[in-house]
Parts: structure tokens; C-alpha cells; sequence
């Protein structure tokens, strides 16, 4: 196994998914236990076994995403950073009108609670981690059709070790005391701004509906 090999997977990946890392943060903010990452974790693995799926697939020249069709996967962010901004948008709704019901010598306890709205679940971080692939794929098809079968068994081998450390790494960058308090208090309003804006880039950047 050649050690350059290796490394060069190491670059691509790390080129390909540094943006990954924010969106892993935010989510492992969102969710508690040991159950809450492990659904994160499975969704990251998910989501990057189809982008990997469909690498391959194009490949193999069976043209299972067509190019076209990848910058039309911005939608899936878009939408799901919509419904997320729906959310809080109803939530925050929800508080001021409590507020405006409770009785002024009642101690107002909506205002202290830090809710970071629902906790992501396996397939919307599968969802999200395909979606934000787009361009992983449009990388990793020329680079493994320039490869021989046994290198790009190696790529896959790395990378999806690399998802491991990846998830780890977002573990961690979530769970630090200055960025845990931020996240915690504001994940549920940067989030819908990370999905929205990840969709847009990947549609525009693609050109998708003449953009």
C-alpha cells in the first residue's frame, strides 16, 4: 500500500469536506446522549456511502447521478433549512405569545430556556451530507477514473475512515466551552442558515434553473 497514495486520499478528502465540519458541529450540538451521536455518526456515514455509491457509479460510466442532476441536490438543503427556519420562526411565535399571556407578577420563565429545537435524526444528516456531496462527486469521478480498482478501493477504505474522524473532530469542536455555549443558545438559528446557504451555493454553483 503506497504511503503517497494514502496521503493524497488524506488531501482529497479533507479539500473536499472542510465545510462538513461546521454542519457535524451543529448538528452534535442539537443532540444529547450517546444515542443523539450515534444517529448523527450513522446519518454522516450514510449520507457519504451514497455520495461514494454514486462516485463509483459514475465511475463505472452507469451514470447513476447525471451531472446535471447534481447541482438540482441544493434542494435538499434548501428545503430542509426552510423547514428548520419555519420552525423556529413558529417556536419563537409560540414563546412571545405565552409571554404576552402571562400575567406581569408571574416570573417569566420562557425567556431562559435555550431550546435547540428538534434533534436532527439519521436521515436528515444523511440528507444534508448528500445533498452538500455534489461537488465530492464531481471530484472523485475523474480522480477514480483515472485509478486503477485496487487504488480506489484504497480512496474508499481512507475515506470512510476519514468520516470517523470527521465526526469526531465535530464532536469535539461542538462540545468546546465557548462554542458549546454559542451552538447550544444558537444552533437552532445558525442551522437553517448553514443548510440554506449551503443549498444556494450548490445550486448556484451549478447553475441550476439558469442561475
Amino acid at each position: 500500500m503506497s504511503i503517497g497514495l494514502i496521503g493524497q486520499a488524506i488531501g482529497l478528502f479533507a479539500l473536499t469536506n472542510v465545510d462538513d465540519l461546521v454542519v457535524l458541529a451543529l448538528f452534535f450540538s442539537q443532540v444529547s446522549g450517546r444515542s443523539g451521536v450515534l444517529r448523527v455518526v450513522a446519518g454522516q456515514y450514510l449520507g457519504f456511502g451514497g455520495i461514494l455509491a454514486a462516485a463509483i457509479a459514475g465511475t463505472l460510466g452507469t451514470a447513476l447521478l447525471p451531472r446535471t442532476v447534481i447541482p438540482y441536490l441544493g434542494l435538499l438543503p434548501l428545503a430542509l433549512g426552510l423547514r428548520a427556519a419555519w420552525m423556529v420562526w413558529h417556536q419563537h411565535r409560540a414563546r412571545s405569545n405565552d409571554s404576552r399571556d402571562q400575567p406581569k407578577h408571574s416570573p417569566d420563565t420562557t425567556t431562559v430556556s435555550d431550546d435547540p429545537g428538534p434533534a436532527p435524526g439519521v436521515f436528515t444528516v444523511a440528507a444534508v451530507t448528500l445533498a452538500n456531496g455534489g461537488d465530492n462527486i464531481g471530484v472523485y469521478v475523474p480522480v477514480f477514473t483515472n485509478t486503477g480498482t485496487a487504488r480506489v478501493l484504497i480512496y474508499v477504505l481512507v475515506f470512510l475512515a476519514l468520516v470517523a474522524v470527521w465526526c469526531a473532530a465535530g464532536h469535539v469542536l461542538a462540545r468546546r466551552p465557548i462554542i458549546a455555549r454559542t451552538l447550544s443558545r444558537r444552533s437552532h438559528i445558525l442551522l437553517p442558515i448553514v443548510l440554506i446557504g449551503i443549498g444556494l451555493r450548490i445550486l448556484i454553483k451549478g447553475h441550476a434553473f439558469g442561475l
